[in-house]
């Protein structure tokens, strides 16, 4: 709904009652993600598309129902060839459409959530009677829900998911569908050398907002780094000391230099962050550990520390050695093996906790995952 936040918040000025018409589940090729929206006013007019055209018409007219008797509505689209003028997806694939008017008693929980702009915000919609409520880091707006609902809310916002879920059992039951809206996530990438410069446009490419951090001046340069979103010159263990991070959070030390990354490391294995990756050879990666053991870092923190950094590509270029630390943050962030493909059985796309059973190869030689 955010995506034509701006009208909304228009005809909110004005004073209208519209309906907003959302996705919330796809399958196969669906032409717009789930969250995409369309919304109707009470004069007719239209913003926002969920379908590119093909069933844009259909959930009009559902809008314009749910005006009229201020009830919820859901509604699969799919795909038909029996009959040239049917309502459905050209494309093939199929979509689940939630409809709900917003008068004054959600107005202003919906109001919350198009106005959050730049902050971690929620929408969550009980499907069945249409309350809504607004959720944010520290504070709820809107209709009242069970707490085991706010806090499965928490957590998707907390990790930027946005889905229906079912909570509960029997008559406490609720199906709520929840749209997280979240900054893009945080990659920091501490070092200024060549090797951050091509970790910074695939970071980029990635959907991170990057920041490449390093005490010296002369190296540290927008020139130098042009893929990054913002370059800070200062020493790396203060600046990260300061910044704002969140469990979404990457951190790339690609320093491997004693004097930054000890203090650096020491900081960042004590932050609540997705990743941390050190580069170094194994050697290096050897006295990292004993510097950090000396400074009083614990076994479970060292064991948070992704060193080398990568996975084991065989790549040598600075591009090649991103593409591989961008391979092995997105293994960490999705439960990944690292492993190819074609070695194991089961589904390609799965949940983060659900990792396929691979068969190691009696060889170490053949199984190699660090860079």
């Amino acid at each position: 709904m955010r995506d034509i936040a701006a009208q909304l918040l228009e005809w909110h000025a004005a004073g209208k009652e519209y309906a907003v018409a959302s996705i919330i589940g796809i399958g196969g090729s669906a032409p717009r993600p789930i969250g995409a929206a369309l919304a109707v006013d009470a004069d007719g007019t239209v913003i926002g598309s969920i379908s590119g055209g093909c069933v844009e018409g259909a959930v009009y007219e559902l809008c314009r129902e749910s005006l009229r008797t201020g009830e919820p509505l859901r509604e699969t689209f799919g795909y038909s060839d029996t009959d040239a003028f049917a309502v459905g997806l050209t494309c093939g694939g199929t979509i689940q459409v939630f409809v709900q008017s917003v008068t004054e008693s959600t107005r202003d929980a919906v109001e919350k959530v198009l106005r959050a702009e730049g902050e971690a915000v929620a929408m969550v919609r009980d499907l069945d009677s249409g309350a809504v409520m607004a959720l944010g880091t520290w504070w709820t707006s809107g209709a009242e829900f069970d707490e085991r609902v706010v806090a499965e809310a928490q957590a998707m916002l907390d990790a930027g998911t946005t889905a229906v879920r079912t909570i509960g059992c029997g008559d406490a039951e609720v199906t709520v569908f929840v749209e997280s809206h979240v900054p893009p996530p945080r990659m920091i990438v501490f070092g200024a050398i060549d090797f951050a410069a091509a970790v910074a446009s695939i970071g980029k490419f990635l959907g991170y907002h990057v920041t490449v951090c390093d005490a010296r001046e002369v190296f540290a340069t927008r020139a130098r780094f042009p893929g990054a979103d913002e370059v800070v010159v200062e020493w790396p263990n203060k600046y990260l000391a300061r910044t704002q991070v969140d469990a979404r959070t990457v951190l790339c030390v690609l320093t491997h230099d004693a004097k930054f990354d000890v203090p650096l490391l020491e900081v960042a294995l004590r932050l609540p962050v997705a990743f941390v990756g050190a580069m170094g050879s194994r050697r290096t990666h050897e006295d990292r550990l004993q510097r950090l053991r000396a400074v009083g870092m614990t076994n479970a923190e060292l064991a948070r520390l992704k060193s080398p950094i990568g996975l084991d590509l065989g790549g040598r270029t600075p591009e090649e050695t991103a593409v591989s630390i961008a391979a092995e943050i997105v293994a960490v962030r999705r439960g990944g093996t690292g492993m190819p493909l074609g070695t194991y059985g089961g589904p390609i796309h799965r949940d983060a906790i659900a990792v396929p059973e691979v068969t190691v190869p009696d060889s170490p030689d053949a199984l190699r995952l660090t860079a």
